[in-house]
């Protein structure tokens, strides 16, 4: 995703996948353009989540095509906004991103939507000049706007690093809030502040799948009752 990179270098090694069953899946942007999704589907991939929204101005010309050529295929599928804290508030962007693909309906087929936050790619201050208690009240407001539109708690999408320095290790979003980590390396590791497990793990952005590669963290019918929610894996 936006930003990723520079903190979390991709590791050569084979990734040590946990020991317990996992579901292979994928993320894309504009930056994978059309994918597809048939071979994505023939490799072993069983959902996507795609780039919709950032801050309040930039909707992604592909997700419609990647969206809906996920879910031709089979896979269930969910949207991501990439958060803004420095250009506006949180309940506006959370509105702005449900009301461009962003929704979540109960189908068993469409994922909970994903705030992506994660380090500053247009400036020097990762945490985009909030203050830890800043930072916690924001994404607080996003997460909440966004349950009480489409009745779940967003996915939180970010790093262990990321999520220690800018929330100052706010453990209070784990009741609540699914986890998908990123970490480019052969083990999820140490998890942000407050989680015990995560739901989806980011764990290189090269591999046989378009995208980022993923792994969710549980069986396929374990993804299914994720899609159905309201309960984090």
């Amino acid at each position: 995703m936006v930003g990723l990179a520079t903190p979390c270098a991709t590791n050569a090694a084979t990734p040590r996948f946990p020991a317990g069953p996992t579901v292979r899946g994928m993320d894309v942007s504009g930056h994978q353009g059309t994918v597809d999704w048939a071979t994505a589907w023939h490799r072993g991939a069983r959902f996507s989540y795609v780039k919709a929204t950032e801050g309040t101005g930039f909707r992604s010309p592909t997700f419609r095509a990647q969206y809906e050529g996920a879910a031709r295929v089979g896979m269930l599928r969910g949207a991501y906004h990439f958060g803004r804290p420095d250009i506006s508030g949180a309940a506006e962007q959370a509105r702005y991103f449900v009301a461009h693909g962003g929704d979540w309906s109960p189908d068993g087929r469409t994922l909970p939507g994903v705030l992506d936050i994660e380090y500053n790619p247009y400036g020097p201050d990762d945490c985009y000049g909030l203050t830890p208690a800043a930072m916690s009240g924001w994404i607080a407001e996003f997460s909440d706007t966004y349950r009480a539109l489409t009745g779940r708690f967003p996915v939180i999408y970010t790093t262990r690093n990321w999520w220690n320095t800018c929330t100052g290790g706010n453990p209070d979003f784990a009741a609540n809030n699914p986890l998908w980590v990123a970490r480019y390396g052969p083990r999820v590791g140490a998890l942000p502040a407050g989680w015990r497990t995560h739901a989806i793990w980011q764990h290189d952005n090269r591999g046989p799948l378009p995208g980022d590669q993923n792994l969710f963290n549980g069986d396929m019918a374990a993804l299914e009752r994720f899609a159905m929610g309201p309960t984090a894996p």
